[in-house]
């Protein structure tokens, strides 16, 4: 029977070296090749491959990213390839799911293909559980910093938060602040799935999210329980499809 593969890697040259080292397994057939994140989930939900050799460390969309946004009972059997995370490999071992640790060599693949009958059997119960392990402990409050005094802004009562250079302005109803901290910074400190960055500049609490309209080139319109409209960005079209689905 065919295994039908999906590669997903940023580095040109990793795609091609896999899908090369590939070509030895009968077995194996390579349906697609994505270089992004996004790019990877638009080709699960429309290849529907067997079993997607997915790179943990991409940017814009990590691996981990692109199993929760599939969702973990929907997402294919899984190689997680990656290059230095020790505590990524350490987990992978744990819930069974197998991985390649960059560079790998033909003996270490043909184990991979090997296992990946094997790696299916509960997969979806087992990526939630990895997803979850790896879930560090997120804030619930923002301290704010104004002159003398900190104000603690809880997170439940942000709205969205809109980048202004090397710091971002947090709205809270009808306040305003500005933390010292790039938007980078605090995406990655904050929970997503409550929080979502819907462009470079942009992050939006999904509570707050009343509607999302489409626009013309396929872009999204985010339109806050206040009114507050807010354009999505290409590179970040695929946050708004995730949300979608998960709130649908």
């Amino acid at each position: 029977m065919t295994i039908r593969a999906l590669i997903v890697d940023d580095e040109p040259l990793a795609r091609d070296l896999l899908r090369e080292m590939l070509a030895a397994h009968p077995r194996v057939a390579v349906v697609g090749e994505c270089r992004s994140g996004a790019e990877a989930v638009r080709a699960i939900d429309r290849l529907a491959p067997d079993v997607v050799f997915l790179d943990v460390q991409m940017p814009e969309m990590s691996g981990f990213e692109v199993v929760a946004a599939v969702g973990a009972a929907r997402m294919p059997r899984v190689v997680f390839v990656t290059a230095h995370d020790r505590y990524a490999v350490q987990a992978f071992e744990v819930h069974a799911l197998d991985y390649l640790l960059k560079p790998f060599d033909d003996a270490r693949l043909a184990r991979a293909v090997a296992r990946l009958d094997a790696a299916g059997d509960g997969l979806g119960a087992r990526l939630a559980a990895l997803l979850a392990e790896r879930a560090p402990a997120r804030p619930e409050r923002l301290v704010i910093h104004d002159g003398g005094r900190a104000v603690f802004v809880p997170l439940a009562e942000v709205d969205w938060i809109e980048a202004a250079g090397k710091y971002v302005v947090v709205h809270a109803g009808a306040a305003s602040h500005v933390l010292r901290e790039s938007i980078s910074t605090l995406e990655a400190e904050l929970d997503p799935r409550r929080f979502a960055r819907i462009h470079r500049s942009t992050i939006v609490r999904v509570e707050q999210i009343h509607a999302v309209e489409t626009l013309l080139g396929g872009d999204y319109e985010v339109v806050l329980r206040d009114g507050t409209r807010l354009t999505t960005s290409r590179g970040h079209r695929h946050r708004v499809q995730a949300l979608l689905g998960r709130r649908g």
